[in-house]
This record gives structure tokens, sequence and C-alpha cells, in this order.
């Protein structure tokens, strides 16, 4: 028998179905949570109960999830002067008495004659039904400013007295009598957990082999490389060629080989120490697929050469392996240094719209605090490696390489002022050596932006505490553009991906905050180089109003201002005249033609669809890349909300609509609200699910889309916007939430299906 077949069926045997019991309750035969429970909880659950935000840590998208119970210790607290011990799931214990160590307590076990915590939970909410599409009443706080009590077993009476109107599901529309009873059933069966892993094909494994194999050569070449690959995949998705719909995986070091079981070494971050001999495996995804966790990464054979060419088909070796520590994540350019550069940014590049994902959107779910210092759009370019000095200069990469050292590493609060002023003068040092050094290079023009394939062109959106990214140019000209280049990018994904810890302290998370300033900045200046030298001052002052110029005096370092730009703009308008020629210029490489937000002529709508989109597309564009102060409305509107869209024929689509709020600088880490123009907000509206968390649904059919938006522009006042949501919107308390809600999922199946995941409805608001 073939070595890969062997391999195969003893990996595939290691995936086969097996039994988690919550305690030692027996599994009813009458009875299973994978094919009764579970999907109950996703379809009424998981929208809030998923990820490090989910209300009192109960995630409910896994039975060893809903096994391990609920706790009162919050993961995002920002101002803990002492790290929090990490609680991710399937990872940092394993069994309810592991967890109840780490302060978990069960929602599943009976008290004595009381039933479980859950069902208790359960049956106050149905007691308290909603009035059907009324608003939520005023005293149901609701949001990521909502207070979870996280009452325990023996709180629940009192939790129940003071707050009769807030059982689960929360303020929303709850449970069917069908789903009401078979979770009953399952009460009072003693809510036995059992658990189907899926099973990989034979193609999955076999691929699966081999990748394991490539990362774990033998030899201090290959284990570097193996580290680096790592290092950069591990919050991926991943998913085969040829592999089944539905099947993703994620690397994880293991303290055992290919072929036996996953025995994953808990490290807070990915290059902190595993502290013994360890393996690269990849380990199948547990849990129900939830949108905001989910960054997709696809593996094949055309990967595979790829890595094998950069990595493997050049002429270099590395005869000692760096260590770990915090001088190694604080600076992975020294730890990485003897892999060549260009390799490891062309891997980078191929992959730009992952890795943006990962620091942007990212995994961890919430955080105000981090996405405040950016713009709420904008656009987003790469420097083509031929034209990145650090790639091409070997001496400016020795000069380059020390000051590209990043915080966080050192979480003494005590320090933090002192640690912060260090790293931020490194970092200046090298912005200085940047400026000087490309001073004397060629002047930029087209050919210094990379263009080798449609990762090229990325769109950033900020949704308040959340942010997406999405291929292609959508929407209207941004006030801001980004370019990174190979240290900026570097930099910036290890700092916000790789090094940070949400469960780290007020000092690691205010250095993480104040760097990523500083990331912006430099992606900022790095574009301004593009402009004409007497506008890019201009353009900065009017990126840093309100308060702006005292940071860039204390903090930024001066910009190149006299070097001219290789590219002939308009000097009216050099930003527009150089965004509108990167669309022409870009071709095909632009995923994103938007004609609804940019509309040039007399049709602003794509081509390619039906008459009756074509018109629905029309009329949409008239609320788009408008101010506020001329579209009162937008003063009412949340961040995302998604427009439902059905013809006559019963075809559905689903546009974004989305408030980019306007702001004087971004660049302090308190007092957004003094810094905000809302006359200047704006709307883009563009085909497609381009948020994890919707704020809120219309429903309009097509032939009403005119009347919409007619009476969008229209509305002065809350009380005419209210006319508006009341016939169109899709509110909580809607008999029909659920299923207008999951469409959204649906949508992305049918559109992108290996994209879709379950979305979140924490910010879902009352409108």
């Amino acid at each position: 028998m073939p070595y890969r077949l062997v391999v195969s069926i003893a990996v595939l045997s290691m995936y086969g179905i097996f039994q988690v019991q919550a305690g030692d309750k027996p599994v009813q035969p009458n009875i299973s949570y994978v094919r009764d429970i579970q999907p109950i909880l996703t379809e009424k659950c998981v929208a809030c109960h998923a990820c490090n935000d989910a209300p009192c840590q109960l995630n409910l998208g896994a039975g060893e999830g809903v096994a391990r119970g609920a706790s009162k210790i919050p993961v995002y607290e920002g101002d803990r002067s002492v790290a929090q011990a990490p609680t991710r799931l399937f990872i940092d214990a394993n069994g309810t008495k592991a967890w109840e160590s780490k302060g978990f307590y069960s929602v599943l076990d009976a008290q004595g004659s009381q039933a479980a915590l859950m069902s208790r939970m359960l049956d106050l909410g149905r007691k308290a039904p909603l009035e059907p599409n009324a608003k939520i009443p005023p005293e149901i706080v609701l949001g990521l400013n909502r207070e979870n009590l996280c009452a325990q077993p023996g709180e629940f009476n009192a939790y129940a007295q003071a707050h009769p109107k807030e059982g689960m599901p929360l303020a929303v529309a709850g449970l069917s009598d069908a789903e009401y009873q078979t979770l009953q059933r399952w009460f009072a069966a003693g809510a036995p957990v059992d658990d189907q892993a899926q099973s990989p094909s034979i193609s999955e494994l076999s691929q699966i082999t081999e990748w394991e194999t490539l990362l774990n050569q033998p030899g201090s070449t290959q284990a570097l490389v193996g580290r680096w690959l790592y290092e950069h995949l591990f919050l991926a998705h991943i998913y085969f060629a040829g592999g089944e719909p539905g099947h993703f995986f994620q690397w994880v070091r293991s303290r055992t080989p290919s072929g036996q079981p996953i025995d994953v070494i808990a490290t807070r971050r990915p290059d902190d120490d595993p502290g013994s001999d360890f393996y690269y495996r990849l380990a199948q995804v547990k849990g129900v697929i939830v949108h905001k966790t989910h960054i997709t990464y696809a593996l094949g054979p055309q990967k595979m050469a790829r890595v094998k060419q950069l990595f493997y088909g050049n002429d270099w070796r590395v005869d000692s392996l760096p260590g770990y520590g915090p001088g190694r994540r604080a600076n992975p350019f020294e730890t990485f240094e003897a892999i060549p550069a260009a390799a490891r940014y062309q891997f980078m590049l191929d992959n730009a719209e992952y890795f943006v994902r990962t620091f942007i959107r990212g995994p961890v779910c919430r955080g105000q605090i981090a996405t405040d210092v950016i713009r709420d759009q904008f656009w987003v370019t790469f420097q083509d490696p031929a034209h990145d000095r650090y790639i091409v200069d070997a001496r400016y990469r020795g000069l380059a390489t020390p000051l590209l050292a990043m915080p966080g590493q050192n979480d003494d609060v005590g320090s933090v002022l002192g640690l912060w002023h260090a790293y931020r003068d490194k970092r200046n040092q090298y912005e200085d050596l940047r400026r000087d050094s490309y001073a004397h290079m060629p002047a930029p023009g087209w050919a210094t932006l990379w263009a080798g394939n449609d990762n090229s062109l990325l769109t950033v959106f900020r949704h308040f505490d959340s942010a997406s990214v999405n291929k292609g140019l959508i929407g209207d000209v941004p006030q801001t553009f980004w370019l990174f280049d190979y240290p900026l990018l570097e930099r910036t994904y290890y700092q916000l991906a790789v090094n940070f810890d949400v469960y780290g302290n007020v000092s690691h998370q205010v250095q993480t905050r104040l760097y990523f300033d500083l990331i912006r900045n430099g992606a900022e200046v790095n574009f301004l180089r593009l402009m004409p030298a007497d506008k890019r001052d201009d353009l900065l002052s009017d990126w840093y109003r309100n308060g702006g110029k005292l940071k860039m005096w204390l903090d930024y370092q001066d910009i190149d201002d006299d070097t001219p730009s290789g590219i002939p703009l308009d000097e009216k308008d050099p930003k527009r005249d150089f965004a509108l020629k990167l669309i022409e210029r870009s071709g095909t490489l632009n995923a994103a033609p938007d004609p609804i937000n940019r509309c040039s002529g007399a049709y602003c709508s794509r081509a390619g669809i039906s008459d009756s989109f074509a018109q629905v597309e029309q009329s949409l564009s008239h609320l788009t890349s408008r101010p506020a102060a001329g579209l009162k409305v937008i003063d009412y509107l949340p961040e995302a909300t998604m427009l439902r869209i059905e013809d006559s024929n019963g075809k559905r689509m689903m546009y974004s609509m989305l408030r980019n709020r306007a702001h004087t600088n971004v660049a302090f880490l308190l007092g957004e609200s003094h810094r905000y123009e809302p006359g200047l907000d704006s709307l883009t509206i563009y085909p497609g699910v381009l948020a994890s968390y919707p704020n809120f649904i219309f429903n309009v059919p097509a032939n009403e889309v005119p009347e919409f938006v007619e009476l969008m522009q229209q509305a002065r006042h809350q009380t005419e916007f209210e006319k508006i949501v009341e016939r169109w919107g899709v509110r909580r308390s809607n008999p029909q939430f659920w299923t207008y809600f999951h469409d959204l999922t649906r949508y992305i199946q049918e559109t992108e299906p290996v994209e879709a995941g379950v979305m979140d409805m924490n910010r879902y608001e009352n409108l």
C-alpha cells in the first residue's frame, strides 16, 4: 500500500466520531445535541454567543462551549493592571473541571429542584415576549455598553426579579414552539452533549500530509521558513483545492507529529516559546463558522509551488536558529533576517487581502479604542518590491532593521511612558532614514505601485468598533490613502495580529494602540510622495486638523516636501486626479467596479444585471457621496445597514449601506467625539454584505426602492425617519427577524460560499 494512503487512512481514523459528555450524564438515544440542539443554538443564539465578545464568555457555537458554561470574568477590560489568563475555547483547557478552575460555571446542571440556568433564562425570555415590530423598551440596554451581570444559578431569582424582560434570547424574536419543546426535552434528559467531528476527505488528508511535511522538514533553513510561515498563517481558516464545502483547518503547534492525535501547545502568542519539541499541524476548525472570525486562505498545488519557489528556490541558508522571547517578538525583521526579504514581502503581497484582514478585521471581535485610529473609509495600495529600498538595498536594510522593533512586549504599567517614548523615537529615526534615502531615488511613478493581482487594491471601512476589508476600490474618492511597503506591512501584521494579546493589561494595549497611530501616519506619508511636492503639506494639514498639528509636532517626523513626484497630476485636486487615474489604469485588477458611488454619466448601475436591479442601483446612487449637511437622514443611520431588495421574480440582492463618519483627525487615543464632523458624514452603498456586524436591515421590494430613496432624501427629523423604519425596517421584534438576519449568511453562501459564516447581532440597533 502506498505510504501516502497509509498516512491518510491513519489520520482519517483520528478524525472519527466521538462523544463528549457534559459531566457524567449519559447520552440519551432519543435526543442528539449535534442533530437536534446545535441547529437551534446556531439559529437563535450564536449570533450573540460566539468569539471573545460572547456575553459572559458563553460560547454556544460548539458542544464544548455549551458544556464549559459561563464566566463573570470579562475578556475586554481595558484598564486591568495585570494580564488575564487566556480562556480560548479548545485551547486553554479541556473538560468542565478544568474550565471550572478558570472561573467558569455550568449553565446545564440542574440545581436541586431548580432547572438548569440556561433553561431558566430561556423560560424568562418566553414569559416576556416582545410586542411584534415595536421598538425594544428603553430599560433594556443593548449593544457593547451593556453591563452583562452573568448571573450564576444561585443568583438567577434576583436577576429575574430585577430584569423581568431580559431573558434569552435577549431583546429579539424568541424561540418557536417547536424549538422550545426540543430544548425542554433536552434539559429533561440531563442536557447531554455529544460531538460529531467532521472528517477530512481523502483529498484533504493528502494535502494536509504534504503541507505538514513541508513545514516540518529537518534542518535549520527549513525550520526557519516553517516558523515564518506558521506565524503568518496561524489565524487563517485554511481550505483546500478540491476540498469539501464547509471544511476549514488551522495551523497549530502540537507536541505530536503527523499521523497522531494533535496535542496543542497553548501559548499566549504564536511567537512565544513552545517550551518543548513541537510539530506544525493542521487541525480542523471546530464549531459553527461565524463570519467575524472567518479569515479564509486557500492552499493547493499552485500555492505549494509558489511557496517552494519563494522560500526554497533561492541560494540562502542558516546554520543556527533564533530563539524566542520578547526581543524576538519585538523585531521579526531581525528574527527572520536570514530569509530573503524579497521572498517574505512577495508572499505577503500575493495574499495581501488576507494579511490586511488579519489586522483590520481580525479575530478580536471588538475594539473602538483600536479602530478609532483609522478613517471610516480609505483605499490601500502596496509598493512594488522592485521599488522598495528595504528589498533591493542591503546596506539600507542593515541600517533600517534595528529601528523596526515594536512595543508591547514589556507590560510593566509603571514604565509605559518610557517604553512608548523609546519605541516612538526608534520609529522616527527609521522615518528619517527612509525619507532621506528615498529622496535620492528616482521620483516615484505608477511603477512604484504593485499590480501583481487583484489583492493590489483594497478598501477598508471602519464601522465604529469594528472594521472590514474588501478587494477593489469601493466608494467615493476617500480623504486618505495608505501605501504599504514591506517594513510597514510586516510591522502592522506583527503588532496587531501576532503580538496583540486580547487578555493583556492596560500597558500592553495602550502601547499597541499608540504604535498603530504611527503605522497609520507612516502609510499616509508613504502615499504623499506620489503627490506634487508643493501640495503635500496642505494635504497633511487637512488630515491633521483640530489638535492634529500638535500630534505631528509631538510624535511624527517632518515629511519630504521637496523631491518631486513622477506622476503628472491636476494641481487643483491632485489626490482626486490620482484616484481617478488609478481606477482607469487598474482595469480588471480593480475587483470592485463602482458606478453607484462614483457615477460619472447617465447610468449609475453595474453592467450585467437585470433591468429591475439596474433601476434599483440607479435610484440608490442618489443617496451616495453626499454630505450629511445635505442628506439629513444620515444623522439617524448606524454604521452598517443592510438593504435586502427583492424583485417581482423573487430574486433578491443584498446591499451594504455604510455610514462614513468624518473626523478632523484620528491621531489621539481618547476624545474621538470632540473630533467628529457629523455634517461631513456620507454614505457608501455597494452590493454584498460588507460587514460582520450588521446594525440594521431594511427589506425593500425592488419596485418600492425609488420611494424608499425619495423618503430618505426628504427625511429631516427623527419622526420622519421612524416612518421609514416602520414601513421597511426589520426590527429585533419582527416575528421574521431571524429569517431576514440569516438571509445575510445565505446570500454570502450563494455569492462567495467560502466566506460564509453566521453574522453577529451584538450591534444590531433599536431603530
